[in-house]
């Protein structure tokens, strides 16, 4: 309208009230002064307004009513929403997997409300309970759900369309269908009936974290060794690669990407995704640790804590009987206030100063209690970890694996004479340098044999120890 004025030759400009046209006095103003610039006279059609002082009066205070209801329009708003939440209702458009409903309770009155959409819910539950087996990525999820049908829902002005990557990782995301509603970065129990288990839910977080803590790409094979292994000779990650032989058979490989991309002179070779899964394997077995060397590291620990508790038992002590003084001397202002002892202004002041002190010693006797239930709990875990490391990684499935290593190693290397040279993370390191010493005591190399099944491939077998063809007499 301001260009239309500045450009177009126009004597009045007629509003049906003042609140249609600004909704806070620093609008009107701004909109009133650009209309006088260009000799435009401002007309109401139910208010009496013009350039009157009487006129300017009506005006000025029309523009302050409708910046009121704007404003307290929006506090009432919140308000309404706040106490839905507090109710456990939804203040938003539900997600996928449900319909916002309205019903009529008995007192005849309107009530909104969230129920399961019969038709996409199935496959919302679905979606999570495949993502959680660390077999597929997101882009194959959503492959797979447009596949088996799962749309939007429709509304007048938006047609129904199958979901896009976005959209899909949002879902993934959503404690909502775990009976938790997110709203504005705080968390609110719902009402709602949930799609799933809070531990799926945290399973499925916990698998969308570690991809990309590592920054994995799937494009069409998984593996849970994908983003996880480096050349021991250049530094680069080892990709996931496939060949094919004249009669169809395909084999896996990881492969230097240092190489492929030939950002690097690295000369390494490929090495048969058989070999580097066993080589991992095989790894913890050399950081699995006997019942004997548990109960020892676990003494040990327990010593250490005992030792350290000697001084902080009396700090804790000491915390307590400080906080119980501060306690007693803001009772005592409080009183003394009541009797008209000290004025309001001191009475802040001090309970300033005492509120400051006992947010202080709430924080130490925190860190207090965190440093010995939680650290001796992590390190008694992380012990009892490491007794069961092989046998645990072995039966594990590849979302499992993927995440122990994560946890026990920093990074993956293999050598050009195909050994691992792993890299162990945090307290894992520090306990195995303890028993075996610094060189971390078995070496990783181990025997393979030359073929197994392969689980994220389309054909049969890996590839054999002597190239691209199986092995033979000859070789």
């Amino acid at each position: 309208m301001l260009a239309f004025i500045t450009a177009t030759r126009v004597t009045f400009c007629l509003v049906h009230k003042l609140d249609r046209l600004a909704r806070n006095r620093a609008d009107d103003v701004a909109i009133h002064q650009a209309l006088l610039s260009a000799g435009v006279t401002l007309v109401s059609a139910t208010e009496s307004i013009d350039q009157t002082p009487s006129g300017m009066l009506v005006h000025g205070i029309m523009s302050s009513i409708a910046e009121f209801y704007s404003r307290n329009l929006a506090t009432e708003v919140t308000k309404g929403l706040t106490q839905k939440l507090a109710q456990g209702g939804t203040p938003m458009r539900a997600p996928v997997g449900y319909l916002n409903v309205r019903r009529t309770d008995e007192a005849g009155r309107e009530v909104r409300t969230v129920e399961v959409d019969p038709e996409r819910a199935p496959l919302v539950r679905w979606a999570f309970e495949t993502y959680a087996k660390g077999e597929t990525s997101v882009t194959g999820l959503l492959g797979d759900l447009t596949a088996r049908g799962l749309t939007t829902v429709p509304s007048p002005k938006r047609p129904s369309k199958p979901l896009g990557k976005n959209t899909l990782y949002k879902l993934l995301t959503n404690p909502y269908y775990a009976g938790v509603i997110r709203y504005k970065g705080a968390v609110h129990p719902g009402a709602h009936e949930p799609l799933i288990e809070p531990a799926l839910f945290d399973q499925v977080q916990s698998l969308l974290k570690a991809r990309n803590a590592k920054m994995t790409r799937h494009v069409q094979h998984a593996h849970h060794l994908k983003g996880l292994l480096h050349c021991g000779s250049c530094g680069s990650r080892m990709l996931l690669d496939f060949a094919t032989n004249p009669r169809g058979t395909t084999y896996a490989y990881f492969i230097c990407s240092g190489r492929a991309a030939k950002r690097t002179t690295c000369t390494r070779r490929a090495v048969p995704v058989q070999v580097a899964e066993r080589l991992v394997e095989d790894s913890y077995r050399d950081i699995t640790i006997s019942e004997d060397d548990y109960r020892h590291l676990a003494a040990e620990v327990d010593a250490a804590f005992d030792e350290q508790s000697t001084g902080r038992d009396q700090e804790f002590a000491d915390l307590t009987t400080n906080r119980a003084r501060l306690e007693a001397e803001s009772d005592k202002l409080l009183a003394a206030h009541f009797a008209d002892a000290i004025d309001l202004p001191t009475l802040k002041r001090h309970q300033d100063r005492l509120r400051a002190g006992l947010a202080d010693i709430e924080q130490r006797l925190s860190e207090h209690d965190e440093h010995h239930s939680g650290a001796r709990a992590f390190l008694h875990d992380s012990l009892r970890l490491l007794t069961d490391a092989h046998h645990a990684y072995a039966h594990s499935d590849d979302g499992n694996r993927r995440l122990a290593n994560q946890a026990f190693y920093t990074r993956l290397e293999i050598t050009e004479d195909e050994q691992l040279r792993p890299r162990l993370a945090e307290p894992f390191k520090t306990i195995i340098t303890e028993i075996r010493g610094p060189t971390g005591g078995k070496n990783a190399k181990r025997e393979h044999s030359t073929s197994t099944d392969v689980a994220c491939s389309r054909k049969a077998l890996w590839v054999g120890r002597a190239g691209l063809e199986p092995a033979t007499q000859g070789l």
